[in-house]
């Protein structure tokens, strides 16, 4: 019943608009597009005391009413004068939404009228105002009763206003007793829920506030409950699938690896390694999500979880999202590694392997010899872009799949690559944002989780200051001027900007609008320009050069290795320095238009200084003013060095769709009612039960409604993102 298309119910203009506009195609999605907020007709309003721009409720007296027309008689007007003794106010009704006020509202009627007060002509008006009659037998109650009516507002589309969506909605109303309830009886009944009918009656017609707090409650339970089934389903079945065990070999790789290592391995890295070698000696895959802060000594995690691997036969491929990065992993790997990296090569260790890079921009000889060492099992370990990813590219025995900044890639292109073992290889996913649990346990909810909270000794605080340009420029030539401090302490710098400038299509890497942006009509301050200008002007005689994404790929990485080798002062960049660039000497970072960057992402270039023993200084530059949105969010990076704190943060200045929609699965969020961050203690209770579901009946064969529910919450994409996870 549920499933029956709107055409049937509202005609076909109407449906089409909701389908194209809204994505509302079923009797079902109309049901679940609830209302944003509620509006309150509020308490009765003398004429005398109106307050522009409210919405008001009056109870009056029709003194007049006249109809006008205009457009050469083509259009029509009804203006209604209406009284209650304190004073007098006009109402006015267009169109072909004239004729039923004209016929109910005689001189002399009285009714209630509600609506929002506006100015025309300099008076105040009602435009188009619901309203009801009261007859003499009419008393308070009637008059409380719409006073007090709760009028829900819908999220709405051009043609398409909420009232129209309001009407919808009520001729579909009675079907919501169809619903089929995806809470187990005994959870229901054990939490005190309504009943998803009645649920559905009380979000879109409240009688009270309370009734939205039950609807809410219980819609709520159904979104985490169904969501957390489908991903405790996924790990279930994970669980199901075969995989090779790969145990590292007593006085093998790893363990020449580690008895070179001029440090100790933090609590934290002991810690996650050993989680990770325990799933790793499984037959059945790993799937763990590896978040840590910047600098917190991930890559070595995942290093040493690869050369286990090797030690135990097989192979481990490393995805980078960009070439600049995939190049600075290859770089470090190699280096930590030494001769161990250079297996089967002259003066290469015993027990080595051959670390290869395969990138799109590879010269056709280098990429050939990178794909016989890979198919021939010549090279244990593998880092590339989504390069690896061609169907040309053909492993040995592919045994772990590490991937760097997940959320840079498309659940296809992880599949693509998981495919290409004998048996389902290992799965580690790497991320330095860090991410709030609920977020962990909703978009990587078929993830195990492990944390590096812990920075490597050694570590330097970086102290962060926001430079307002725009109100005080002195302050912006002293953050030059610190710069050149820190070139002639013998330290180097960053320069970061969000454009490159060399055209005006701007592609060099995504970057999310702000409502600031739209606002600022000045463009964004671009490399090429700032790297001009700084040269000339207050960096005249440094050595300073320029990096970005559409450079060729040998130039990028001549730039990053002579900037890494100290022989460049400044690096005037775009944000291919956001992740993975690891220049201890580098101590200083100006980030400007800062603004025009995410909070995240802001965490995430700084962590590029202060690497080393020296500590960092990242400043924020912005020409936004001080009580902007804009300035307020600087504010708070420039508050805290926590990337969690600064994680929810960022995420509640965000819509719930980009947790969990097209960031990551590519379709809309199926989340409507459920707030990632502030309904933690929901979705960790749901999880729970989810877990205890699927534990029971992985095939929910005793629980249909569920399964009926979890095949509309989560549509076809959507379940295929769930089982590439």
């Amino acid at each position: 019943m549920l499933d029956e298309p709107l055409t049937k119910t509202l005609g076909s203009a109407t449906a089409k608009v909701m389908a194209e506009h809204l994505d509302l195609r079923t009797v079902g999605d109309l049901l679940h597009h609830y209302p944003r907020r509620y509006e309150e007709r509020g308490q009765l309003t003398r004429l005398a005391e109106l307050p522009l721009d409210e919405h008001v409720t009056v109870v009056a007296q029709v003194a007049d009413a006249r109809v006008h027309t205009f457009n050469a008689g083509r259009g029509q007007r009804l203006e209604i004068t209406i009284t209650d003794g304190s004073g007098r106010l006009q109402l006015v009704f267009f169109g072909r939404g004239i004729h039923k006020p004209h016929k109910d509202l005689l001189p002399g009627s009285r009714a209630m009228f509600a609506g929002k007060v506006s100015m025309f002509n300099r008076k105040l008006q009602l435009a188009h105002p619901t309203y009801e009659r009261l007859d003499a037998e009419s008393g308070d109650g009637a008059v409380s009763a719409f006073a007090g009516k709760l009028i829900p507002i819908y999220p709405a589309c051009k043609g398409l206003e909420s009232w129209k969506i309001a009407k919808a909605v009520d001729a579909v109303l009675p079907q919501a007793g169809a619903a089929a309830d995806p809470l187990p009886p005994a959870l229901r009944e054990g939490r005190g829920f309504v009943s998803l009918p009645e649920a559905l009656l009380k979000i879109h017609r409240p009688a009270t506030k309370a009734d939205i707090e039950d609807a809410r409650e219980r819609l709520k339970w159904d979104e985490a409950f169904v969501l957390q089934v489908a991903l405790a389903r996924r790990r279930y079945a994970d669980t199901q699938l075969p995989a090779m065990a790969r145990r590292p070999v007593p006085d093998g790789l790893l363990d020449a690896f580690d008895a070179r290592l001029p440090f100790t391995l933090t609590e934290g890295q002991q810690k996650v390694s050993a989680e990770i070698f325990a799933d790793l000696a499984t037959e059945h895959p790993m799937h763990r999500l590896l978040q840590g802060e910047v600098g917190s000594g991930k890559t070595m995690v995942a290093l040493r979880a690869m050369l286990a691997v090797v030690d135990a036969g097989g192979q481990a491929a490393m995805l980078a999202p960009t070439e600049v990065l995939a190049q600075q992993h290859h770089r470090s790997v190699v280096e930590m590694m030494g001769e161990l990296a250079e297996g089967g090569m002259l003066g290469g260790a015993e027990h080595g392997t051959k670390v290869v890079l395969l990138t799109g921009s590879m010269g056709a000889a280098g990429r050939r010899q990178a794909l016989l060492d890979l198919v021939t099992g010549e090279a244990g370990i593998v880092i590339g872009t989504h390069a690896l990813i061609e169907d040309k590219v053909q492993f040995h025995d592919l045994g772990l799949v590490v991937v760097d900044e997940q959320h840079r890639f498309g659940v296809e292109q992880r599949d693509a690559l998981r495919g290409k073992g004998k048996q389902p290889p290992h799965l580690l996913v790497m991320t330095a944002t860090p991410i709030p649990r609920t977020v962990a346990m909703t978009v990587f909810g078929d993830l195990e989780t492990s944390v590096l909270d812990q920075l490597p000794a050694g570590r330097s605080p970086i102290a962060t200051h926001v430079v307002p340009a725009a109100d005080k420029p002195h302050f912006l030539a002293r953050a030059w001027e610190r710069v050149r401090e820190e070139v002639e302490s013998g330290h180097q710098a960053y320069v970061v900007c969000p454009r490159i400038g060399d055209s005006a299509d701007e592609q060099d890497e995504p970057r999310k609008k702000s409502a600031e942006d739209e606002a600022e009509k000045r463009p964004p301050l671009a490399v090429l320009d700032v790297a001009g200008q700084l040269t000339a002007g207050p960096l005249e005689g440094l050595r300073v050069e320029v990096l970005h994404g559409r450079m060729p790929p040998d130039d990028k990485d001549d730039v990053m290795r002579r900037f890494a080798a100290g022989e460049v002062d400044v690096l005037v960049a775009t944000t291919v320095i956001e992740v993975g660039v690891n220049v201890p000497n580098a101590t200083a970072m100006v980030i400007m238009d800062a603004d025009r960057f995410g909070v995240s992402q802001l965490h995430q270039l700084r962590g590029r200084v202060g690497r080393g023993s020296a500590p960092g200084l990242c400043l924020l530059v912005t020409e936004m003013p001080e009580a902007s949105p804009a300035r307020s969010r600087l504010g708070a990076v420039a508050a805290t060095l926590d990337g969690f704190e600064l994680s929810r943060i960022d995420l509640e200045q965000r819509r719930e769709g980009d947790v969990l929609g097209q960031a990551q699965s590519g379709v809309r969020s199926s989340l409507r009612v459920l707030a990632v961050i502030e309904d933690e203690e929901v979705i960790a209770a749901a999880r729970e039960e989810a877990v205890a579901v699927v534990t029971a009946d992985p095939e929910l064969e005793a629980l249909p409604e569920l399964r009926t529910a979890l095949d509309a919450l989560l549509d076809k994409d959507r379940e295929q993102y769930l089982d590439k996870g």
